[in-house]
This record gives C-alpha cells, structure tokens and sequence, in this order.
C-alpha cells in the first residue's frame, strides 16, 4: 500500500520560508496527481497546492504567489516551497494523491500520513 512521508516543517518568523517534502512509495506515482493539504487546530483541511502528472499546478488563493509545488519523479517525492510566510499559514502539512472528480480534486486515498507541523510566528 502506499506511505507517504512529510518533512521539513518548523518554526519561523513572518516572512521567512521553509521547503516541505512528501516521500511517497508506490508504482503509480509517475502518473497521478499530488497535492499538499493543510490543516490548522479546529479547522478542516484544505488543499493548498496539487500538481499534476504533466506538471500543471493548481493553488489555493490564499497562498498564490507565495507557495510552490514541484515533483521528482525519480525519486517518488513531491516538494511545497512556501516563502513570506504568514501567521495565518500555522498548520500541520500533509501530502496525499488526488484526483479530478466532478470538476474536483479529491484525495486518492481515505488515509493521511502523520504530516509535518509548520508554526509562524508574527
């Protein structure tokens, strides 16, 4: 079955930057689209970034201009650059394959890995 692996958050200041990575296992990586979701204490998660299988990319208004997704293929990893960072950016980070439905993206999979905590200080 598939794992998925995030690392590389932390703590920072407003405006600094951290980079997020997404190690993954599975045969079906090359071909499918991922995204980077987030969730922050007494909110739902929500997709923040996804890319897809040809290199298209897709963000959530609220980090537009300030996050960016990348994928190795080779290496079965999918990476979230995030700069300028917000106080309002404050989540843990999860990785998850997705998949267009209804004009959607959805995730892949009904399970999440442990994700990554990403704390911003003002």
């Amino acid at each position: 079955q598939v794992q998925l692996v995030e690392s590389g958050g932390g703590l920072v200041q407003a405006g600094g930057s951290l980079r997020l990575s997404c190690a993954t296992s599975g045969s079906i990586f090359s071909i499918a689209g991922m995204g980077w979701y987030r969730q922050a204490p007494g909110k739902q998660r929500e997709l923040v970034a996804a890319i897809t299988n040809g290199r298209n990319t897709n963000y959530a208004d609220s980090v537009k201009g300030r996050f960016t997704i990348s994928r190795d293929n080779a290496k079965n990893t999918v990476y979230l650059q995030m700069n300028s960072l917000k106080p309002e950016d404050t989540a843990v980070y999860y990785c998850n394959f997705v998949k267009p439905e209804a004009g959607k993206l959805v995730p892949r999979y009904g399970y999440w890995g442990q994700g990554t905590q990403v704390s911003v200080s003002s």
